[in-house]
């Protein structure tokens, strides 16, 4: 059962403790979202559209931009054992007032602090009772306020279908994290969670989610999908297997966004975790991994090529990986290559791509035309040829290839006439 605390904190010192208490959940970011307004010019506090839809923008490696990250409260009923706001940890405890979560995020709005409210809590009395405090936080600032800003809802594990799919009346994005791939991992730090259980959540959402885009009800249902995250480091889970269940997760359930969050160790840990902090550039690479799967037509297989016990190469990015496994397919030439060649080609972005293949239309794409399109030259060079340009093939076959595109102040090789050909 859920007691206050004795004493009352101040609304600034509860957003110190309930900001502070949210910064670990790495799954707060927002996507494109479309418009809440039911009629063109139909304004409401919050809204950035005039009207014409609300586009909320995020960072390549998933971290929000402008969004008032809070915890409704820190207390938790839930022992997991990664979290610093479980039920055996003594840090120091606040719990937001329903009306005192409206009442920061329209102040902050209003002074231009913020574009949006992302919004978790911990789970105090029942997962149902505080999903229902939840929901009624953000129907107030939708119905009463007419707030149409960005609202992420991190919706709470076992609370009821009904609710669940509620929230997502009011949320533009809704996530419920997985927290790990497999359930050997939850039973051991989190033995509350079932994976099961999060995602049939998932599926409900997915359906309710296909069937409001379908009927175009305003305002749309979630427009801004869902989105899950998982702590990397903590377990013993390999990279492949991560990867695995992510590509099982976009899948099957059509999530926006798999979000990972290398571990860190909080204080008075147990003794079940690591006493280290995985390595940042682990969750780096996850995260170039999973971009290259949804959008650069990667397979597992090309991504997994080479490493060693299914982990990835933390010495190089996995396309650049992927390119000094297969040295042979390369220079590959711009002009004849095909869109899904195209984009294994390290130092071009699909954007990039997609321009040359218009470009070539018109006539044969040269240097000159490449520099152009501001992609990463010296990362390119080694890797594509042109009309006026193409590399020697002792280029690619050096050793430390990687480490010479990686470092541009080192490729004053790739300048000599002698290392290649530009005519």
């Amino acid at each position: 059962m859920f007691s206050p605390s004795i004493h009352q904190e101040t609304l600034m010192g509860k957003l110190k403790i309930l900001a502070d208490a949210a910064k670990y959940d790495a799954s707060c970011a927002s996507g494109t979202a479309g418009k809440r307004s039911a009629q063109k010019g139909d304004g409401g506090i919050g809204s950035l559209t005039g009207g014409t839809g609300i586009c909320h923008s995020f960072t390549p490696d998933g971290r929000c931009v402008s969004l008032l990250k809070i915890l409704m409260t820190n207390y938790c009923t839930y022992d997991c054992q990664y979290c610093i706001n479980r039920i055996s940890s003594n840090v120091q405890r606040a719990r937001f007032k329903e009306e005192e979560v409206v009442e920061l995020t329209l102040n902050f709005y209003k002074r231009n602090y913020i574009e949006g409210l992302f919004l978790s809590s911990g789970i105090i009395q029942s997962p149902d009772y505080t999903m229902e405090a939840m929901i009624r936080i953000i129907k107030t600032l939708r119905t009463t306020h007419g707030f149409k800003g960005y609202i992420h809802l991190k919706t709470i594990p076992n609370a009821s279908p009904q609710l669940q799919i509620k929230a997502g009346w009011y949320a533009d994005r809704l996530s419920i994290n997985v927290e790990f791939p497999t359930q050997t991992s939850l039973n051991q730090y989190a033995p509350e969670k079932n994976i099961e259980d999060i995602t049939s959540t998932m599926g409900r959402l997915k359906e309710k989610i296909s069937e409001g885009n379908t009927e175009r009800k305003m305002p749309r249902y979630t427009p801004g999908g869902q989105s899950t995250q998982m702590i990397i480091g903590a377990d013993s889970t390999s990279d492949k297997g991560i990867l695995l269940t992510s590509v099982g997760l976009y899948k099957h359930y059509k999530l926006r966004r798999v979000y990972y969050s290398a571990f860190s160790p909080i204080p008075d840990s147990s003794s079940l975790l690591p006493s280290r902090p995985a390595p940042l550039i682990r969750e780096h690479r996850l995260y170039q991994a999973d971009w290259l799967l949804r959008f650069y037509e990667f397979t597992l297989d090309d991504i997994l090529v080479g490493t060693q016990g299914d982990m990835l190469d933390l010495n190089h990015d996995p396309k650049l990986a992927w390119a000094l496994q297969n040295r042979h397919l390369f220079p590959l030439d711009l002009n004849t290559a095909d869109r899904h060649l195209l984009l294994k080609i390290p130092g071009l972005g699909v954007r990039s791509v997609d321009k040359i293949i218009a470009l070539r239309r018109f006539h044969l794409l040269t240097w000159e035309d490449l520099s152009k399109l501001h992609v990463s030259l010296n990362k390119v060079k080694p890797f594509v040829s042109v009309l006026n340009y193409r590399p020697h093939r002792q280029i690619l076959d050096q050793d430390n290839l990687g480490l010479l595109v990686q470092k541009p102040k080192q490729m004053n090789l790739f300048e000599s006439n002698s290392q290649c050909q530009l005519f």
